[in-house]
């Protein structure tokens, strides 16, 4: 099944004589039933159900029709990807999607045989739509289980640079402009050499900095050297840091002196360092050499240590809802599978770029604000304070984003001062961490034309657990759970409409 034209292209007549072809028109649905009776036969049937080829290097709709064929005999589906034919000369993606090849590497993967999950109960229409969401989930189920997260985060973003070009773009913040990938891995190379070195007998450190491609350099650099990075959040107060740093066992804090001046943190910096030494990244700078410079530079795609996917990522603090805030370990594989997950459901592309105003020393922030858009090949454009709702808006209209993030609160701060046009670029507009008030979605749809996908998640699924998609949105729900993930909701005595959610997948911390 797929686009008519394009079967009957007159260089489709060699190969549809290879096997029993049947070119599909979704406008008469006898054919729909002309398959039905294929399968009731006994004959096996390969469908695609997008029914389009992808001009997203995502995946496309799914068509209903496709899944009612399996859902009217009761077969079972077997999920098959071919992957990396995109990236030839006859893809129908444009450079911005992929970097094209002459001979690239094609794996075709080929899954268990399972069979849609639809109520027995339901009837006509609201069967068929059941069954298209039921195909759906096992098509992204099959996307996600396809991609590769066993490396380290590093590894990957070494891996997406190769494959994109080091020249291409990768970071951007207001202060100090743009990095490719090649200069952002060189910076992370010459940190990691100074990081091994200056604290070998540390295995965790903290690092308190603001969005900013320095501190996505840092944060690279102490990975590479083999180190856990422990993100301070810098707006919780001295006693909490040192909390903080207790419970993650950091010895070591790496801060800029423009950082804390601009911040007005001399206070807090003044008394946690009583307790912790403070390194001043603007002095590890200055006694960084030419040498140093070209040492990293040959060295810039493998890690000064290697770890293992397995291995912690990183350290992340909670919010301090519950109480005093817990530190949440996340592995490099837990890191890279949340990421996969939001990638299987949202085309992502490089021809994207992520607007990241979320604080990386949040899980939301890290995850989907940094990684997620460095493994795919999409710019991310720093900045440090999402509470600035005059320049957040002209920013994103100056820097031609395509995918921001922020929370209710953000979100209407930023739509009671900007312009119409100002998100006129704006393909995506994510939110979670609080329920998004209706007024705030109605504002977006009628003034910038965009509509806010919902999601939830917690520092310890790394974090998403659902999302909105703009093929399946509900407007006041957090959307379907991601992809390789289990759930059950337990009653809770005295709520009705609600319970206690457990969740399990490959993004859960282990702890």
């Amino acid at each position: 099944q797929g686009q008519r034209t394009i079967a009957q292209a007159w260089w489709m007549k060699p190969f549809l004589k290879l096997a029993r072809a049947l070119p599909l028109n979704p406008a008469k649905p006898m054919s729909t039933r002309t398959l039905i009776k294929i399968v009731q036969g006994g004959d096996p049937l390969v469908i695609f159900p997008e029914g389009r080829i992808t001009v997203t290097g995502g995946l496309m709709k799914v068509y209903d029709g496709a899944a009612m064929v399996a859902d009217k005999t009761g077969s079972m589906v077997v999920p098959v990807r071919i992957d990396g034919l995109e990236k030839s000369y006859f893809s129908r993606l444009t450079s911005q999607h992929v970097r094209r090849r002459l001979f690239p590497k094609v794996k075709v993967t080929i899954l268990e045989p399972v069979k849609l999950e639809v109520p027995q109960e339901f009837k006509g229409r609201q069967r068929r739509t059941a069954a298209g969401a039921a195909l759906y989930q096992v098509m992204s189920d099959l996307v996600f289980r396809t991609e590769d997260i066993d490396k380290t985060v590093l590894e990957k973003i070494i891996l997406t640079a190769n494959e994109r070009g080091m020249k291409q773009l990768a970071v951007q913040d207001p202060v100090t402009g743009s990095l490719s990938y090649g200069k952002l891995l060189t910076a992370a190379a010459v940190l990691g050499e100074k990081f091994e070195h200056l604290y070998a007998s540390q295995q965790t450190i903290g690092i308190m900095l603001p969005n900013a491609n320095g501190a996505c350099a840092t944060l690279l650099g102490v990975m590479s050297a083999g180190k856990v990075p422990a993100m301070i959040n810098f707006t919780a107060g001295a006693a909490n840091i040192l909390s903080a740093c207790k419970a993650a066992e950091v010895r070591t804090v790496l801060t800029s002196r423009a950082f804390v001046e601009q911040a007005k943190l001399g206070a807090v910096v003044e008394e946690i360092g009583r307790s912790v030494e403070i390194v001043w990244l603007d002095d590890l700078r200055a006694g960084i050499g030419l040498k140093d410079k070209l040492l990293g530079l040959l060295r810039k795609t493998t890690p000064r240590v290697a770890r293992k996917p397995d291995d912690a990522a990183v350290i992340l603090f909670t919010s301090g809802s519950e109480g005093t805030p817990k530190g949440v370990v996340l592995t490099h594989r837990n890191i890279l599978a949340n990421a996969a997950q939001a990638a299987s459901r949202i085309d992502f592309h490089s021809g994207d770029k992520v607007f990241n105003v979320l604080p990386i020393f949040h899980s939301f922030g890290m995850t989907a604000g940094t990684v997620l858009p460095l493994i795919s090949g999409v710019p991310v454009y720093f900045y440090p304070s999402p509470l600035h709702y005059r320049i957040v808006p002209e920013l994103v209209y100056a820097s031609n984003a395509t995918i921001i993030f922020g929370t209710d609160t953000f979100l209407s701060g930023y739509a009671r001062t900007a312009h119409p046009y100002d998100f006129r670029s704006v393909r995506y507009c994510f939110a979670g961490a609080e329920p998004v008030k209706a007024a705030t979605r109605m504002t977006y749809m009628e003034k910038f034309g965009l509509r806010i996908l919902e999601g939830y998640g917690v520092t310890e699924a790394a974090p998403v657990i659902s999302i909105n998609t703009p093929m399946y949105n509900r407007s006041g729900s957090v959307g379907k759970i991601m992809p390789g993930m289990e759930y059950r909701l337990d009653p809770v005595p005295g709520v009705e409409n609600g319970g206690r959610l457990y969740v399990r997948g490959p993004n859960v911390m282990s702890g």
